[in-house]
């Protein structure tokens, strides 16, 4: 049974919202009298429509106290709150006194609550006196920020998800909406299911399961965005379709398409190595559609040009009219729960508050407003700038929230350097062990989601409530109340008189009216009429009703209210080093971030278990690279080690690596640690999809794979682990084998008199396999060969729950033909594994509807249906 607390209001549902991606998905949650809790999607949430993920979907799995930071610890040692937040305060107090406001700074997360983020930017900017607050948003959305406010003059998304329903064309740039937005991806097909001619444009160098829904994929070449649609732009001009709309309400038209005039299909085509039939095909669509939405994401935000590929995008949206009306315009879909919620607070360090500028008006009126004597006066450190600040001595004090920068941040190495140098680090977090908390000198225990009580806002400006269901668990606390706690003893108490998260939302809806009259768009001062507990999700700005989509009308932020076209001229290609493979990194279908929640859960770590590397075979025979074996990248001095996933989905001289593993679950897994350092100049954000890295095969004597109750020791020469039913699963590698292996596997795995070991060998082929049983059942198992080990990986984990076992099928790796093996999992929602699915389209189920029938694969969040017709066209051409 699942640990957890629970509140009073056990087997009551209480409506929340996701704390996964930024599709902002209602979630309804439902205590159980046994301490689990169960998930569903909220039939009545605008956002999903009771739709959920596979993520959202096992997040009752995730709420267990296992690894949970449960109390305020100072250099590893318990202490109680008060002490904890006297010395926090103390050093930051003393780091302003003797080296200025701009010692110090924090480091927070688009995991942090609206109310989080609203104080925590009040405190730093306000009273701190330094803009030193920045957010791993700043690795995520920071480029279409400076986008939209240099084209809208604001910050702001024109419209929202039903868009992508009304559309009659829609564009998917970087963005992987299947795997990443699993619901919205789910809402745009349903759309298409009912209008088969809406047209679907996948643009992007993997092909994705995105594409394999879509009319057309566009293989562009690594950062050849802006050649796409600077070709785009020209095309539109060159046919004569700018609009009446542009006419009348934007500035720059000329000068970007001057920009753009020499950009014919042949040299879009050589910029982006796509094919002049496919490039006219897309054109030509758009020309001959009013109805288009253009969704973009990481793909486009993560590059050293990441502004510009946003501006080049909107800039075809505003010439060709294409903006604020039903089914049209661009739209950028955000990676986190709240990071717009931060932004509206000004969570990032070159933005005030609700929206607002470093301006001298704005900085005087947030200063009115909070009454603040000693208001930032300029923009702060960016991330990237942050941790080299930190290296180089000039931050003394920061505080690290909701985040693990050690393994999401690039050249992730300097930055574990920077902060093992920092003289005070402060992480709060609700788990007791990440890359970064290891750092820490005071560690604060977070409230995580299900007991903390707040806002986020979506993807589409939609507000909703996050809502506790659990009690706190043993001293964890909200973030508002340590910062509001820590602002009253550095001598800020009156600025800082919170009580609850209601009273924080009520003073930022007031900020973002105050002297505002329509001049701002944030302004959700509509909302003071109304409860903060009863809340409905809600789009903002709310002046006296919602607002579904901005600038139909052609009313900008701009001080003369129009919109500005730039002109966006496609930067060099990126030069190949010989030698080289382009590395990308991104996330997978079922984990999160750095997996401190979804790495508790076996259902979620069964697709993907251990890091991976998609190569395309031709590389990977070039570089003597097989099938599933290991495979170490390198840039700089530093190196991941990961398994070699060899798949055509992947372009030649391009590689591909999940961001997700860290030190806690992988030996070697951290592959942001081989991204260079490189920035967008006006963005700050990272070029997360644009490192170059050596690849080679990582040579190993034997390569393993095992099951056990308990986590064994991990000090293999290659490991990753996950949790599993009843366990845990794990690959492994070793250089040399051991000399005496019962004596090696009793260190790692236990030495109990009350275990009988079975074993096997085959001396010519090197393989071997080992078992323990404890009263009938198993305790481990164990596998080992020179090649990557072959057995029936999701069979062998079932073991750990079985009644009975079978010593010699388990020292065989693979159950007998009266026992079913359901193979490598596809379907995380429902636990179906690839051999089931073969089975039913054998059985006759040769459409996804029939395999769901049989299976209910792929009847949830939809993510595994693409995999799913892939093995039904694999197997009927068998058949015939």
């Amino acid at each position: 049974m699942t640990e957890t607390f629970v509140t009073d209001s056990a087997q009551k549902t209480v409506r929340t919202t996701c704390p996964y991606c930024g599709v902002g998905c209602g979630v309804l949650a439902r205590p159980e009298a046994d301490g689990s809790v169960t998930i569903a999607g909220d039939p009545d949430h605008p956002a999903n429509f009771g739709r959920l993920c596979s993520k959202g979907a096992a997040l009752g799995e995730t709420l267990s106290l296992r690894d949970r930071l449960l109390h305020p610890q100072i250099e590893g040692q318990e202490v109680r709150w008060d002490e904890a937040l006297d010395f926090v305060a103390e050093r930051f107090t003393a780091a302003i006194r003797q080296f200025g406001p701009d010692s110090v700074a924090i480091y927070g997360s688009g995991q942090l609550l609206t109310e989080d983020y609203y104080v925590a930017n009040k405190l730093m900017k306000g009273f701190v006196g330094s803009a030193n607050i920045d957010t791993n948003s700043r690795l995520c959305m920071a480029s279409s920020v400076a986008g939209h406010k240099r084209a809208f003059g604001s910050d702001t998304v024109p419209g929202n998800y039903r868009d992508l329903e009304l559309a009659d064309l829609v564009v998917l740039v970087g963005s992987n909406l299947a795997w990443c937005h699993p619901v919205l991806h789910q809402r745009l097909m349903a759309a298409k299911a009912v209008r088969p001619d809406m047209r679907i444009v996948v643009v992007d160098p993997r092909r994705t399961v995105s594409a394999d829904g879509a009319d057309l994929h566009l293989p562009i070449r690594a950062d050849g965005d802006i050649a796409l649609f600077a070709g785009l732009l020209q095309h539109l001009a060159t046919r004569d379709s700018g609009s009446d709309y542009a006419a009348a309400h934007t500035l720059g038209s000329q000068a970007a398409i001057l920009a753009v005039r020499n950009w014919d299909l042949a040299r879009v085509a050589e910029a982006t190595g796509i094919a002049e039939r496919d490039l006219s095909t897309f054109y030509s669509w758009f020309v001959g559609t009013e109805n288009v939405v253009t969704v973009y994401s990481q793909g486009v935000n993560q590059s050293a040009t990441g502004s510009d590929k946003v501006n080049a995008i909107i800039n075809c949206h505003l010439y060709s009219g294409r903006i604020g009306r039903p089914g049209m315009g661009p739209f950028s879909v955000t990676g986190q729960p709240n990071a717009m919620g931060g932004r509206e607070v000004g969570g990032l360090a070159n933005m005030l508050a609700a929206h607002m500028d470093f301006t001298p008006d704005a900085i005087d009126r947030v200063g009115r407003f909070w009454g603040a004597k000693r208001m930032a006066q300029k923009p702060g450190l960016r991330a990237v700038e942050l941790f080299d600040a930190m290296a180089a001595g000039r931050i003394k004090a920061v505080w690290i929230m909701g985040t693990n920068p050690v393994v999401s941040m690039p050249d992730a190495d300097r930055v574990r350097d920077a902060l093992k140098t920092c003289p005070f680090v402060v992480v709060s977090d609700m788990t007791a062990r990440t890359d970064t908390a290891e750092l820490a000198h005071v560690l604060l225990p977070a409230a995580p989601w299900g007991e903390k009580d707040g806002t986020v806002t979506n993807s589409e400006r939609r507000i909703s409530r996050q809502r506790p269901f659990l009690a706190p668990a043993g001293e964890a606390r909200p973030d508002w109340w340590m910062i509001t706690e820590v602002a009253r003893r550095m001598g800020f108490a009156k600025a800082f008189p919170y009580n609850s998260p209601g009273e924080i939302f009520r003073e930022h809806a007031l900020l973002s009216g105050f002297e505002n009259g329509g001049k701002r768009d944030f302004d959700i001062s509509g909302l003071l009429a109304g409860g903060y507990e009863t809340m409905d999700p809600t789009q903002w700005p709310v002046r006296e009703t919602p607002t579904a989509r901005l600038f139909a009308g052609g009313e900008f932020y701009t001080p003369d209210g129009k919109a500005r076209l730039l002109p966006i001229t496609p930067p060099p290609p990126i030069t190949r080093v010989p030698g080289r493979l382009m590395l990308n990194t991104g996330r997978v279908r079922d984990h999160w971030h750095t997996m401190t929640r979804t790495g508790k859960t076996a259902r979620l770590s069964a697709h993907f278990a251990e890091p991976f590397v998609e190569i395309h075979p031709e590389d990977a025979r070039r570089l003597g690279i097989r099938k599933a074996s290991l495979v170490r990248l390198a840039r700089g001095g530093r190196e991941a080690v990961v398994r070699a996933l060899v798949t055509e989905r992947q372009q030649p001289g391009n590689v591909f690596v999940p961001m997700h593993w860290t030190g806690q679950f992988a030996s070697s897994g951290r592959v942001d640690a081989l991204v260079a350092p490189q920035i967008d100049p006006v963005s700050g954000q990272p070029a997360l999809k644009m490192s170059t890295v050596t690849v080679e095969p990582w040579r190993t004597a034997l390569h393993g794979f095992f099951v056990a109750t308990e986590r064994p020791r991990l000090d293999m020469d290659y490991w990753a682990w996950a949790e599993a039913a009843g366990g845990v699963r794990g690959e492994f590698a070793l250089k040399e084998e051991p000399a005496y292996w019962e004596g090696w596997i009793a260190e790692r795995f236990g030495d109990g008199t009350d275990v009988q070991r079975l074993s096997v060998g085959d001396r010519h082929a090197g393989r071997r396999s080992f078992a323990g049983v404890r009263n009938g059942r198993l305790a481990f198992a164990l596998f080992v060969s020179p090649d990557p080990v072959l057995v029936a990986r999701e069979w062998v984990v079932g073991q750990l729950e079985a009644e009975k076992i079978d010593g010699i099928r388990i020292l065989a790796g693979r159950p007998g033909a009266d026992m079913p093996d359901r193979g490598p999992i596809v379907c995380a929602c429902h636990g179906v594994g690839r051999n089931t699915i073969r089975a039913a389209v054998r059985g006759g189920a040769e459409s996804l509807d029939a395999v769901g029938a049989a299976t209910r694969a792929g009847t949830n969040c939809g993510a595994c249906r693409s995999e799913i017709a892939t093995l039904i066209r694999t197997e009927t051409a068998m058949v015939d």
